[in-house]
């Protein structure tokens, strides 16, 4: 079996609507100038009450595992590091939410900053559709319906890129502003073994902010280069999760997740201030590479 260049390692749950259109926008051809052999996506079911199938991605071009959690957790981690240990290829994205969107060169993109250092930690950014952020629009009247028709009025996925015209960010001062955490994570396989994956002691619902923690810790790693990915990103699909259904959800998330953090770590949990470089990925170059700029 021929070794691929990419694997994505995306978790799923209760995810019947929004995950047929996740696997179509992780999969040749929406994904441009990569081929079917260079990516590997390893689907854990983290216990959905009616679990994904191969038939769901029958008619995609590309390698799709589907794994049922052995024992499925409220929290995303078990099933994440179990993926990680499958995936082949040397260099491994993780998708924690199985609910976003990619824009059409997300991975291409990522594959290509990745040869840029002998370390890179490749950070892609996050956006949530919709007019505001989720946790405000749904006050609104923003729901699934509004969504799907939000997509038809755009024509996606034919027109992948204006998913970026219906989305708003999730980082306030820009691509070189503080960064919490990047929904889908890349790095090589030796920097995802010295990490030691996600830390299993995150065990609450949605893994707490297990997330931030791991691109927290994947920056700290000595001689690590942070690359953020400019011109493409994920994009959230609204389905009920705990930290984008409503502000009193949003805000009870972070503050237990942060209370969590600090009983851990012994420190407050802080954004990423240092952008590293950033990567234009229509332009395949850097666009921002400060002195001494290490994450």
């Amino acid at each position: 079996m021929t070794q691929p260049a990419v694997s994505i390692v995306l978790v799923s749950y209760n995810m019947r609507r929004e995950l047929p259109r996740t696997l179509l926008s992780l999969c040749p051809p929406y994904q441009t100038d990569i081929a079917r052999a260079d990516i590997e996506i390893i689907l854990m079911d983290n216990g959905s009450d009616q679990p994904p199938t191969l038939a769901d991605g029958a008619h995609l071009d590309a390698d799709i595992r589907i794994v049922q959690q052995a024992q499925p957790s409220v929290s995303p981690v078990s099933a994440i590091n179990h993926g990680l240990s499958l995936a082949r290829a040397p260099l491994i994205g993780v998708w924690i939410d199985g609910a976003r969107l990619a824009s059409p060169g997300l991975i291409a993109a990522c594959r290509s900053a990745a040869t840029l250092h002998p370390r890179p930690v490749v950070a892609t950014l996050n956006y949530q559709l919709g007019p505001t952020l989720q946790f405000d629009s749904v006050r609104h009247g923003y729901d699934r319906q509004a969504e799907d028709h939000l997509l038809d009025t755009i024509d996606w996925p034919q027109a992948g890129y204006r998913l970026f015209d219906v989305a708003t960010s999730e980082l306030r001062g820009g691509p070189e502003g503080p960064m919490l955490e990047s929904n889908a994570l890349f790095l090589p396989r030796p920097l995802w073994d010295e990490l030691g994956g996600y830390d299993p002691a995150f065990v609450e619902p949605g893994g707490g902010v297990v997330n931030p923690d791991t691109y927290l810790r994947a920056c700290a790693l000595p001689d690590v280069q942070q690359i953020r990915i400019v011109g493409e990103g994920t994009f959230h699909q609204i389905h009920g999760g705990v930290s984008t259904s409503t502000p009193e959800s949003a805000m009870a998330v972070l503050q237990t997740g942060s209370r969590l953090y600090r009983q851990r770590r012994g420190r407050p949990l802080v954004t990423m201030r240092d952008p590293g470089w950033l990567y234009d990925a229509q332009n395949r170059s850097v666009i921002q590479s400060p002195i001494g700029a290490r994450a």
